[in-house]
């Protein structure tokens, strides 16, 4: 009787020792389990039936904010945004009680009142009777993969209904390009990739231009201006151009981003504004301003060269009395006929000037005085014998040509003065400044106007 005593407490202890072994192993799993779970990545909670918050990791309060003691025995309602659309807690909850899984991406609301994108999975869990008991919700802070998304898709959204964009690896082969592009240059993306942007060259730019736009390019990592380039049917046009290098985290420059656009229509409308800028708008000759420039500029290469010009200046006899007598009207049509008859006179080098009133100058490149007398005294007699607008005109005027040491101002007043000479001495002729004079005796044949 003892001994089967002995026997059953043996069995008990050994009983009793297969146990505390069982619940120490239990017990180091469980902690295993709690700590795995507090140290994942991903930010954990688990709630009750009605979603009350039993349990949440280390995570869930880095993400949130929140401390446990502030979660625990609260619901998932404290970090909603607001800004989720009901719909999706609806669906959320009709899966949930349903008893099958739910994933999804909610915007909730930190602590700090931050807003910010968590992807989730919600799993139900059952006991050994199969019966739901809690929720666990696994949550990825995906805020920062939604701003890259959102960025994303802007920029596609620019890339195909913005300017002309064309981006390039780091040799320059180009890998993309949008329609806006296809539109400007005729070439499809298809026809350009792994090629360079060398084939849109016009030949209009020098080795320095690119040179320089190379330089700028790789040491601010920006390069922007005005370039010609030769689209695919050879075509050359002007375009405004911003090139970026993009670069990766070490620095390297990793893509080229051309974005341009045509601004030959803006070229022409500046060139036709400068042009009617610099034109009389009476007559369409030269307005006094750009005379002037003109007249610099050519005093100018005088200056630097062997090259000589020469000036003349004329007006109409007794103009007051053609506008007394006949109205400015006649006076308008005379001056404007008169401006179209010494222009079919000139060669594509000659610049006519409205100088002011009835009075015009007369820029003649690579032309002696001898050269100039000759051809203004044609042109007097011309005049003379025509009729502008029914009427008779005369023109006196006043020559002379450039010496070294004149500038603008000593060329025009010794014209003038000439001029002056050619109304004193009876209108209706040629009179060259008495300097010029002086010096005709020693030119040759040679160095006068054909």
């Amino acid at each position: 009787m003892t001994e089967a005593r002995v026997g059953t407490m043996a069995e008990v202890e050994s009983i009793l020792g297969h146990a505390w072994d069982d619940i120490t192993s239990l017990r180091k799993r469980f902690s295993q389990l709690y700590i795995a779970v507090e140290q994942s990545p991903v930010a954990t909670a688990i709630t009750d039936l009605k979603g009350r918050i039993e349990f949440v990791n280390q995570r869930f309060l880095d993400v949130t904010g929140y401390s446990r003691e502030e979660l625990i025995g609260q619901t998932p309602a404290m970090i909603q945004s607001g800004e989720t659309p009901s719909e999706v807690y609806r669906d959320l909850w009709q899966t949930l009680r349903a008893g099958r899984v739910w994933q999804g991406e909610l915007l909730n609301r930190r602590k700090s009142g931050e807003l910010y994108w968590e992807a989730e999975v919600i799993t139900p869990v059952r006991n050994d009777e199969g019966d739901v008991v809690n929720f666990v919700a696994v949550k990825e802070d995906i805020t920062e993969r939604k701003r890259q998304e959102n960025e994303l898709k802007l920029m596609a959204t620019a890339f195909e209904t913005g300017q002309a964009t064309l981006i390039t690896d780091a040799e320059m082969r180009i890998e993309r390009a949008n329609q806006a592009f296809t539109d400007i240059t005729g070439y499809r993306e298809h026809e350009v990739l792994g090629k360079t942007p060398r084939i849109f060259k016009s030949g209009r730019h020098s080795a320095d231009f690119y040179a320089e736009l190379w330089e700028d390019l790789l040491s601010t990592g920006h390069w922007q201006g005005e370039i010609w380039n030769r689209n695919k049917y050879g075509d050359i046009y002007p375009l405004w151009q911003s090139i970026t290098a993009v670069c990766d985290d070490a620095g390297r420059v990793r893509n080229f981003v051309s974005v341009f656009h045509n601004i030959a229509e803006r070229k022409r409308m500046e060139s036709e504004l400068e042009r009617q800028a610099t034109l009389d708008h009476l007559t369409g000759a030269y307005n006094r301003r750009a005379f002037d420039d003109a007249l610099r500029e050519a005093v100018l290469r005088a200056e630097l060269s062997d090259e000589t010009f020469s000036l003349l200046i004329f007006d109409i006899d007794h103009f007051k009395q053609v506008n007394d007598r006949h109205g400015h009207d006649t006076g308008d049509a005379i001056l404007k006929q008169l401006a179209d008859r010494v222009a079919g006179n000139l060669r594509s080098t000659d610049i006519l000037s409205r100088w002011g009133g009835e009075e015009f100058t007369i820029l003649l490149p690579d032309t002696r005085l001898r050269g100039t007398r000759t051809f203004a005294e044609r042109l007097r007699g011309q005049i003379a014998e025509s009729r502008l607008h029914g009427l008779r005109i005369t023109l006196s005027m006043g020559i002379t040509e450039y010496r070294l040491g004149d500038d603008m101002d000593s060329m025009l007043a010794r014209a003038d003065e000439a001029l002056y000479r050619a109304k004193s001495a009876g209108r209706n002729c040629v009179v060259a400044d008495e300097c010029a004079v002086a010096d005709e005796g020693v030119m040759t044949d040679e160095t006068a106007r054909h």
